[in-house]
C-alpha cells in the first residue's frame, strides 16, 4: 500500500532534527521509507531556538533538492511548533525554553525557510492572538493544524474561522492525569470533526485500541493516521537521539520521557500501523487505505 504520513520526525535511525543531517542520511531515511510501502511523507520538525529550526529547515530543503528519491518520498514539511502551549502534559517533548506565542515575523521565517515546502504548521491557538498568525498561514496555503494545546472552543471555534483545519495527533499531547474528565482537549477536537481533519497515533500505546475505536468512528471521515515516527522507526529497540533527548526505546516501540511522564514519539512504520488497525480494530481494507493513503493527502492538497 502506498503510505502517506503527514508526521515523521525520522525514519531508519535518521533524525531530521538533527543540526548533523547529511545527504547519505536523507537518502538513507528515504530508501528505508519506500522500501517500507511509504510513498510519501512530511518531514515534521519540532520545537527548537528559532535560530536552531531555520537552519535544519534550510539544511532539508538543500539536501532534498539534490536528491531525486528525497525529492519523491519527502512532498512536504510539517512544523510542530514553536507556537505552542508551555504548560506541562500539553507541551510534552517540546523544550519549555523554546516554546512562544505565535507572531507573524516569526511565522514567516519559518514559513521562508521551507522554500514552498512548508505544508502544515501545528500550533496552539490560544497562543496565536486575533488567529492572527493562523490566518497568514492559510492564506499562504498552510494547513494550520491545533496540537499541543488546551484551547477553549471559543478558541478554536475563532481559529477555524481563521483557517484552521486540522488536529494533530487527538488523544496526545495532554497529560495523563489532572485534565477534567468531560470538558477537556479531546471531547473540544471531537466536537469540532465537521471542520477539521484529525490525525490519530495507531501504535496501540499512544492512545489504546479502544479509544482509538471510538475516536475513528466519530471522526468518520475526517479521520487521518500519522505515525510521529522518530528515528527508531524501521529499525527496533535501542539508543537513540531526538532533538534535546536521548531515548531508550523497549521492546513496544514507544519512546518515552526518563521519568515516564509523556511520550516522546513513536517508532512505529506505517505497515505496522495498517497491522493494528486491521487486526486490533477489525478495519476492512477500503478503510484502512482511507486512513493511510487518501486522507492524508486529501488533507494537504490545495
Amino acid at each position: 500500500m502506498d503510505y502517506f504520513d503527514l508526521q515523521v520526525n525520522g525514519y531508519g535511525g535518521v533524525d531530521f532534527n538533527s543540526d548533523g543531517l547529511t545527504a547519505d542520511d536523507l537518502h538513507k531515511a528515504c530508501a528505508k521509507l519506500e522500501a517500507d510501502g511509504v510513498a510519501g511523507i512530511l518531514a515534521t520538525f519540532i520545537t527548537e531556538k528559532l535560530d536552531l529550526m531555520l537552519v535544519r529547515l534550510r539544511r532539508l530543503v538543500e539536501l532534498r533538492e539534490r536528491d531525486p528519491l528525497a525529492k519523491r518520498i519527502v512532498a512536504g514539511i510539517h512544523i510542530e511548533g514553536p507556537f505552542i502551549s508551555g504548560k506541562n502534559g500539553y507541551r510534552g517533548a517540546h523544550p519549555l525554553d523554546a516554546v512562544m506565542d505565535a507572531n507573524c515575523e516569526t511565522a514567516k521565517c519559518l514559513l521562508d525557510a521551507c522554500g514552498g515546502l512548508l505544508k502544515i504548521m501545528t500550533l496552539a491557538p490560544e497562543r496565536d492572538a486575533g488567529a492572527a498568525v493562523t490566518k497568514m498561514l492559510a492564506d499562504s496555503g498552510v494547513v494550520v493544524s491545533a496540537g499541543h494545546t488546551d484551547a477553549s472552543l471559543d478558541d478554536l471555534n475563532r481559529a477555524c474561522d481563521a483557517g484552521l483545519k486540522m488536529f494533530t495527533h487527538v488523544g496526545n499531547a495532554c497529560p495523563m492525569i489532572g485534565m477534567h474528565r468531560h470538558d477537556n482537549i479531546i471531547q473540544r477536537a471531537l466536537h469540532l470533526r465537521d471542520r477539521l481533519w484529525l490525525c490519530f497515533i495507531a501504535d496501540g500505546v499512544h492512545v489504546p485500541p479502544v479509544a482509538l475505536q471510538n475516536y475513528l468512528k466519530l471522526a468518520a471521515e475526517r479521520a487521518i493516521v500519522v505515525t510521529d515516527a522518530i528515528a527508531p522507526a524501521g529499525l527496533g529497540p535501542g539508543r537513540y537521539k531526538l532533538g534535546r533527548w536521548d531515548l531508550l526505546i523497549g521492546d513496544d516501540m514507544v519512546a518515552r520521557a526518563p521519568d515516564g511522564s509523556h511520550f516522546v514519539g513513536a517508532a512505529i512504520t506505517m505497515r505496522q500501523s495498517h497491522a493494528n488497525l486491521r487486526d486490533k480494530l477489525g478495519l476492512g481494507d477500503d478503510r484502512c487505505r482511507q486512513l493511510l493513503v487518501e486522507n492524508p493527502r486529501k488533507a494537504i492538497s490545495k
